[in-house]
Parts: structure tokens; sequence; C-alpha cells
């Protein structure tokens, strides 16, 4: 089945605060198929009056900004936070140095779709800006890995969940969406979403990332090398 990046063109903003930075990122992604540049902002608060413009003029805004955690005005975390709760539409993935677990878990926490670090290869950066235009979220083998090693889960609780919603876990920890567990499992996706959200309750998880992180402790599936 065809996703919806795969057949329109995926508009996306870059947030970064060196201006040498942004330049060499834009030039990458002007040469990607379906990805064109629709915007570029030096600080998160940039970032979010251009998006706020673009709404007021009732232009199509950008379905991912690539976003730069350390900056001046308004950082990557805060910018993420307030263009989940204001541009819900837009997607945000981390583009940093910066791979600490605190810092990563702030971004994720407060919505951010991906998280990579500036030492990615390219396949990496379009497979993550692909991810986030379809809903998902993109991991850099790295951050995950460090993020499994340090995750405390005192409600992972996997011994309880049934046998059908382990086997959603290990589908959600692939990567798979509801359409495609449905698909998987032969059952409805509405059934399917019923389980992502028995199994995240009954675990005390917020989100599929946090899924995808408790999977992997648990042994379900093998963390990215």
């Amino acid at each position: 089945m065809t996703s919806p990046s795969e057949n329109s063109t995926i508009g996306v903003l870059v947030v970064d605060d060196h201006a040498v930075v942004r330049r060499g990122v834009v030039a990458y992604l002007d040469a990607l198929e379906n990805v064109e540049v629709a915007g570029e902002a030096a600080n998160g608060r940039e970032a979010v009056d251009l998006l706020e413009s673009l709404k007021v003029r009732q232009q199509p805004l950008p379905r991912v900004a690539l976003m730069d955690l350390m900056m001046p005005k308004m950082d990557g975390v805060e910018a993420t936070a307030e263009i989940v709760k204001r541009f819900p539409a837009v997607r945000v993935v981390i583009l940093t140095s910066f791979g600490e677990v605190e810092r990563i878990h702030a971004a994720l926490a407060n919505g951010a779709a991906g998280y990579l670090l500036k030492d990615a290869g390219p396949s990496e950066v379009a497979a993550a800006i692909h991810a986030a235009a379809n809903g998902d979220v993109y991991l850099d083998a790295a951050v995950a890995r460090r993020l499994a090693q340090k995750m405390r889960a005192p409600h992972s609780g996997v011994a309880g969940l049934t046998s059908r919603e382990r086997d959603v876990l290990v589908l959600i920890a692939e990567g798979r969406s509801n359409r495609e567990i449905a698909a998987k499992l032969v059952i409805s996706e509405r059934t399917a979403r019923t389980h992502v959200s028995n199994l995240l309750g009954k675990l005390g998880l917020h989100s599929r990332t946090q899924a995808v992180l408790v999977a992997m402790r648990e042994g379900l599936v093998d963390p990215p090398r």
C-alpha cells in the first residue's frame, strides 16, 4: 500500500541557529524526491512565528519541522511543545548534536516525532522525514539504544498482557501502523486501535515510542544496530 508521503510532496521547515548548517540541510533536502523546503528559521521563536503567519494567510503548513535543540530565544524542546499544541498537523523531528538521555526524553515528552543526531546518514534523515509525515516515530539507532538501556519501566508489566496484546506490542516495536497491525493479525483497524490503547494502559505508558522502548527492554525485539 502506498503511504501518503510517497505520492505527495512533503514540505519541511528547517530550524537551526547556524546558517551554515541550515544551508547544508536545505541543499540536501532540495535533492530529495517528494520533499521541498517550506521555509527556514534561526530559532524556535522564528519557527513558531513563521507557522502562525502561514496559518493566518491560510497557506499550507509544512508537514515536518526539522528542529535543532540548542538555540537562542526559544530552544528546540520549547518550540516542539508549542508547535505540537498550536499546529498539530506539523510533525517535529529533532536533528541535533546532543544525545543525552535527558534531552531525548524531554523532546519526546513534548511531542517530537523523531530524534536524529547530526552524524546521521542522508538515508536516515529521509527516513525520519517520511516516517514523521506518515504519523510514525523515527529514532536514531544510537538514541534508541540509549533510551532502552536507561529507561526505567516500573509499570512495564508485560506479563499482564494477553497473548494478542503481546503480539501487538511486538508489531508496534517493529514500526507498524494500526492499519498494518490489523492486516498482519487479520483483525479490523478499530480492533487494532483498541489493543494498542489497552496495552498502553496496562503498561502505564503514554505513547507508542515508550511502548517500543519497553519491548526492547523486555527482550521482545532487539534494539536497532
